[in-house]
């Protein structure tokens, strides 16, 4: 009745899974004190897999768009929650003004600059305005390297609490220039007016409402598993799942009434940790975030790999790898340094914090929700051109991040081998040590 299935193709997707596993768990322990991170291992594994698949694999972005949104969305929104759920400090408007100087200066000077660079390297000026969008976001999940320890770690100076902090809340600033992008790039056909509804929609609800919803979502599993009056609060399982169903439900909930549902998830996630600072029951739901992020990015940065060595450089010029190297080098390091004008911490503090606005999954996210929703000219030379900044800023940030980070805390009079003696295994996707 049922044809026979050749079994061949599962048992080699379970090997390969288990290696995967396997890989996930141990390189991080492995890469601690090397000048190399997790990352660049993944995308050399995902490079070689598919430059010797013996069938025709080609993981391009553009060949399967719909698959990259959503797994790009997945990978994003766990790390967003763990971010989220790391951070020790209280919120609020003063303690936090590092986090507002990286998004309300330096995200909108690098969206600009990198807008005007593209049309000076002959992009349409709407395709520019939405590679400096996608581009000026840091990305929460690989720039786990530089983000604070685990909750109740210690692990938060100012360096890492502003990327940590920045990583989380930029999306709600750098999604309304993606659809500010979207909105032109479909007005260029209709003339229809757009400034009204750009401006209400995208900018004031969409915000708003995230910021709220993420809230209400944090407050409620906040109350579930802290505050109950009960032996069943959600505590008591001690199974730290639950914070992907609040990541789930906060991301799900907020979509549904068309806000922003990254910004949502990290508030969530703040509203969660606030609800009972320090119960030990967020180091587990820290934990299990961590450990499915982890998997997620590793797949998705072997499915890169396989892009690299698919063809989706091919569309770049000289001129656009100058691009991609000005935005790292060049773009990011001044417009953040313009940011913290004024900022009380000390020379190296300030340089790192501007050295290290780490490109990645958000930017595939961005490229592909904006891709698949209208067409933009030159869609080949925006994927060439963010993925060579991906690419760039994994092999760049990942090599100097060790001998920086371990160089920035023995300035502040901290040990970095202090986690080695202890035998604490390294946090989050870090493999350099911090």
């Amino acid at each position: 009745m049922f044809p026979d299935l050749d079994p061949a193709p599962y048992i080699l997707g379970l090997t390969g899974a288990g290696v995967l596993i396997a890989l996930v768990a141990w390189l991080p322990l492995v890469l601690r004190r090397l000048p190399i991170s997790l990352p660049i291992i993944c995308i050399a594994l995902g490079a070689a897999l598919f430059s010797f698949a013996p069938i025709d694999l080609r993981p391009l972005p553009s060949r399967h768009m719909a698959f990259t949104e959503r797994f790009a969305e997945f990978v994003v929104i766990i790390a967003l929650m763990g971010a989220g759920l790391k951070i020790d400090r209280v919120f609020h408007v003063r303690r936090w003004q590092v986090a507002w100087r990286l998004l309300g200066v330096t995200m909108p000077l690098s969206i600009a600059a990198i807008t005007a660079l593209g049309v000076l390297t002959g992009m349409p000026w709407v395709a520019a305005l939405l590679l400096g969008a996608a581009l000026a976001p840091t990305d929460p999940v690989l720039a786990s390297d530089v983000q604070v320890g685990p909750p109740k770690s210690g692990e938060e100076d100012e360096v890492r609490f502003g990327l940590t902090s920045e990583a989380g809340l930029n999306d709600g600033l750098a999604f309304p220039f993606v659809h500010l992008a979207i909105v032109l790039a479909a007005a260029a056909g209709t003339g229809q007016p757009w400034v009204a509804d750009w401006l209400t929609h995208n900018v004031l609800w969409e915000i708003g409402a995230g910021v709220i919803g993420g809230w209400l979502v944090g407050w409620a599993f906040g109350w579930l598993t802290f505050r109950i009056p009960s032996e069943s609060k959600l505590a008591a399982t001690g199974d730290g799942l639950i914070a992907i169903a609040a990541t789930f439900l906060s991301y799900g909930l907020t979509e549904l009434i068309n806000c922003y549902g990254f910004l949502a998830v990290f508030v969530t996630a703040l509203t969660l940790r606030h609800a009972h600072r320090e119960h030990e029951f967020q180091r587990q739901m820290h934990d299990v975030t961590e450990q499915i992020e982890r998997l997620a990015m590793m797949v998705l940065l072997l499915l890169f790999g396989g892009a690299l060595v698919s063809g989706i450089l091919a569309p770049l010029s000289w001129t656009d790898v100058g691009l991609a190297v000005a935005i790292l080098l060049v773009i990011r390091p001044v417009a953040g340094l313009i940011g913290l004008v004024g900022f009380r911490a000390v020379r190296s503090e300030k340089l790192t914090l501007a050295f290290f606005g780490i490109r990645g999954v958000g930017t595939i996210y961005y490229l592909a929700y904006a891709l698949g929703r209208s067409d933009f000219p030159q869609a080949e030379r925006l994927w060439a051109i963010a993925a060579l900044v991906i690419l760039l800023s994994i092999i760049g940030h990942g090599l100097t991040v060790t001998p920086i980070m371990r160089r920035l805390d023995r300035s502040q009079g901290r040990d970095p081998d202090a986690a080695d003696r202890q035998n604490v295994p390294p946090p989050g996707l870090k493999g350099p040590a911090s």
